[in-house]
């Protein structure tokens, strides 16, 4: 007698905050996360993606969107970020941090009073120039290609904002990292996109000599933290490395959200999801909601708009009782939709 199939669960909605360990990909923590989902018997047609890339050689949060959450993930990437970085002062690596050869040194190590001096400049809207070695597209070449072959790269300012930028007690010495806001990605070729995603090494040469500060900075999407470390060692006359970089806030999403990759593997081992997936409006948390009438809310569903509401203008998100229904931006009393969720049979 042949068994029939068991049917896939029902397609989860909502975000999976990881706390991405050293030496995994953003591309390889969503497919750890597809992996268990499969393995938790959801199948294999349920949409994942990630909210804003992070380096293989950083830590930190990875919002992991799932199902209609995805639709969020444009909005995710366009938050602010909360990121902690060590750099050392005294040598200036053609990457920014120490995967890269030595281009640059000093004797000069600013004391702690010298750097705090010199943080306002670096604080609100600023000016900087992204790392030769970042994703950014040159002429339609990634720019850290051209710059492993050698070329002179040449990238143009662009303009971000640094909302709060503070000198923490020492963390310790780390290992190479970064993860700009604009996406930053430079892939080491000991961390294949292909290889198994949860058993890469932490890699990364030993620390070098040299005087260690830990700074904290709350930024805009596009900035680049190596960038943000070049500029402020130079601003005191000296040359920085990063040597450190951990994300501890993306957007709404904070370290008391974030799970750890065996916690994740718990759920293909059986665990229930609903120990580590966040409901699809955490991610709406910092905007208002509308609370919607069944016959408004059927109506959102159709794409109708929505007259004579008496919220701000702005983006609010709509819920008919507890159940998303969409994303929508309000003026003038009027409400259209941006985003519509299709969660209407979500169970309250």
């Amino acid at each position: 007698m042949t068994d029939t199939p068991s049917m896939p669960l029902p397609a989860p909605s909502g975000w999976i905050i990881l706390d991405k360990p050293v030496g995994l990909g953003s591309t390889q923590a969503v497919a750890a996360v597809k992996r268990n989902l499969r393995e938790a018997g959801y199948g294999k047609k349920v949409k994942v993606g990630h909210g804003g890339t992070l380096d293989p050689l950083a830590s930190g949060i990875l919002p992991v969107a799932v199902g209609e959450a995805t639709k969020l993930t444009g909005r995710m990437l366009d938050a602010s970020k909360v990121y902690e970085f060590t750099v050392r002062f005294g040598e200036e690596t053609d990457t920014l941090d120490l995967e890269g050869a030595v281009i640059s040194t000093s004797d000069v190590r600013p004391t702690a009073e010298q750097v705090a001096a010199v943080l306002p400049r670096f604080t609100g809207p600023i000016e900087q120039v992204p790392p030769a070695y970042s994703a950014l597209k040159v002429d339609g070449q990634r720019a850290y290609d051209l710059a492993r072959a050698g070329e002179d790269v040449k990238l143009k300012p662009r303009s971000v904002e640094i909302f709060e930028l503070t000198i923490l007690p020492d963390t310790g010495r780390g290992t190479a990292a970064e993860g700009g806001g604009g996406g930053d990605s430079r892939p080491d070729p000991a961390l294949r996109e292909d290889a198994d995603p949860l058993h890469h090494p932490a890699g990364g040469p030993p620390p070098r000599a040299g005087e260690d500060m830990t700074f904290r900075a709350h930024v805009s999407k596009g900035t680049y933290i190596r960038s943000l470390a070049r500029d402020i060692a130079q601003a005191l006359g000296s040359c920085g490395t990063v040597t450190m970089l951990r994300r501890v806030q993306a957007g709404p999403f904070g370290l008391s959200h974030a799970i750890s990759l065996d916690k994740l593997n718990e759920t293909g081992k059986g665990a229930p999801l609903e120990q580590i997936l966040l409901p699809l409006e955490a991610g709406l948390d910092d905007i208002p909601a509308i609370g919607l009438s069944p016959e408004q809310a059927r109506a959102v569903r159709q794409g109708r708009v929505l007259t004579g509401l008496p919220q701000e203008d702005g983006l609010h998100w709509a819920r008919e009782g507890k159940v998303p229904v969409a994303l929508m931006e309000l003026s003038g009393g009027d409400a259209r939709v941006v985003r519509g969720f299709n969660l209407s049979d979500v169970a309250e």
